[in-house]
């Protein structure tokens, strides 16, 4: 049961700003302390795939975090926001150029003259511009960091829930053969019974086409079967219709054996990396304030010039001039363009603001969604065994009156439908809990 709700902040320390009230940029939400339903016992945090005790999908997302195409961008995106941070702190240290010129007059009394000078500015960064630059740059590095690690939290489970598909649909195809087996030999017992002027055609046709049925489901299968090897072709970065996924339990569904990681709904503030990013992107918006509200104050450049030479090739060396100066930038009058700037970037603060409290409550709403469906999905499974065991004796039962002429080929038929479609509803049950336990792993931001 939630219990009383907990106000939780997030991990970064977001400046507080002039014109924009402190709680209207921390990013504070209500985390229940608990989860609605009951975790099952603890299990593994990072590499959780490894719970599931599958040495093929262990070695696909081995691969597929090695190779992914997406996290290989996200990674060059992040090598692009240290660049761009480097650059910014550079901005805090003086900037020098050098210039250089050399020309001939041709006159009655020709001479070469030539020149030489550096040329400096420092910028003392009284307006405090620089220092939000920086923190805006510094934002952007840790959202393009914590997305690089979303991006290997989203790759890890879609390659373990599109192999799952791929395991759901050999264990179909599995199913598919024992099915029809046992329909053909219904209908050999019902052809030599109406050979044997015992049974009608019309109990033939039944059992044919209760056969045809089941046989026609396999291109459907195979479909399946096909689309899920290519998104794992995709995601592991392989040419699709090339890659091979490995066959070792094909006909199983992978079984996860120990419960997901402890924790609370709080937990997720600092653990899911989408979240971490959203906090990110809130402190760049409010760096963006500092940046604009800097406008609004004056501004000190100190330039400076160092030449060289009196212009004359011979005394190129013979003469040093030094100049410093200042300049100062004060704001008077731009008819309300820089605070309406500011208030825009105000208003972008606000608006990081209900994104990031959206993104938790969407993660806790994932978190939920898959416990519920774990213990759900256990009881299902739990019951269809059932189901298959009643089935299948009544199958024998049905079978067996028939033969003996005191049952129809309508009940044995129709016990034949209920144990396939239990079988079959026990795999996709199946691979239902196994796509819980991925889903509730990448809504934790296991990795």
């Amino acid at each position: 049961m939630i219990g009383r709700m907990v106000a939780v902040s997030g991990a970064l320390l977001l400046p507080a700003c002039a014109g924009v009230a402190p709680a209207d940029i921390e990013p504070r939400v209500a985390a229940p302390p608990v989860y609605a339903t009951q975790l099952p016992p603890s299990g593994l945090d990072r590499e959780w795939w490894l719970g599931f005790d599958d040495p093929v999908l262990d070695r696909l997302v081995e691969q597929g975090l090695a190779a992914n195409l997406d996290i290989d961008a996200a990674r060059d995106r992040l090598d692009a926001a240290a660049a761009l941070l480097r650059a910014e702190r550079a901005d805090r240290l003086p900037t020098i150029d050098g210039a250089a010129e050399a020309g001939a007059a041709l006159a009655n009394d020709s001479a070469i003259t030539a020149s030489a000078g550096l040329f400096g500015l420092f910028d003392p960064d009284i307006n405090g511009r620089l220092a939000a630059e920086i923190r805006a740059a510094a934002a952007d590095y840790a959202e393009q960091d914590f997305l690089l690690a979303d991006q290997r939290r989203i790759v890890a489970a879609a390659i373990a829930s599109q192999y799952i598909e791929f395991r759901r649909s050999g264990a179909q195809l599995e199913l598919l053969e024992q099915s029809t087996e046992l329909q053909e030999q219904t209908l050999r017992i019902v052809t030599l019974r109406f050979e044997a002027g015992l049974a009608a055609n019309l109990d033939v046709r039944r059992a044919a086409a209760d056969l045809a049925q089941t046989r026609a489901r396999r291109g459907l299968i195979l479909i399946a079967r096909a689309q899920s090897a290519n998104a794992l072709a995709i995601l592991l970065a392989e040419p699709a219709g090339v890659f091979a996924v490995p066959e070792a339990g094909a006909g199983e569904i992978p079984n996860y054996s120990l419960g997901p990681p402890a924790g609370v709904p709080a937990d997720l503030l600092r653990r899911r990396t989408d979240i971490l990013a959203a906090e990110a992107r809130l402190a760049r918006a409010a760096a963006d304030i500092g940046i604009e509200q800097a406008d609004l104050r004056p501004s000190l450049t100190i330039p400076g010039t160092l030449g060289i030479g009196d212009g004359s090739l011979g005394g190129i060396f013979s003469d040093f001039l030094l100049t410093l100066g200042a300049a100062i930038d004060l704001p008077l009058f731009d008819g309300g363009r820089r605070r309406a700037e500011v208030e825009a970037a105000e208003a972008e603060a606000r608006a990081r603001v209900a994104e990031y409290r959206s993104f938790f409550l969407v993660a806790l709403g994932e978190v939920e969604n898959a416990l519920v469906a774990i213990d759900a999905y256990q009881q299902r499974n739990a019951d269809l065994v059932e189901a298959i065991e009643q089935s299948e004796a009544a199958l024998s039962q049905s079978n067996a009156l028939y033969r003996e002429g005191l049952a129809s080929l309508f009940d044995v038929l129709d016990a034949q439908r209920q144990l396939i479609s239990s079988r079959q509803d026990l795999i996709d049950s199946e691979a239902a809990l196994a796509n819980s336990h991925v889903a509730f792993h990448a809504a934790v931001g296991s990795d």
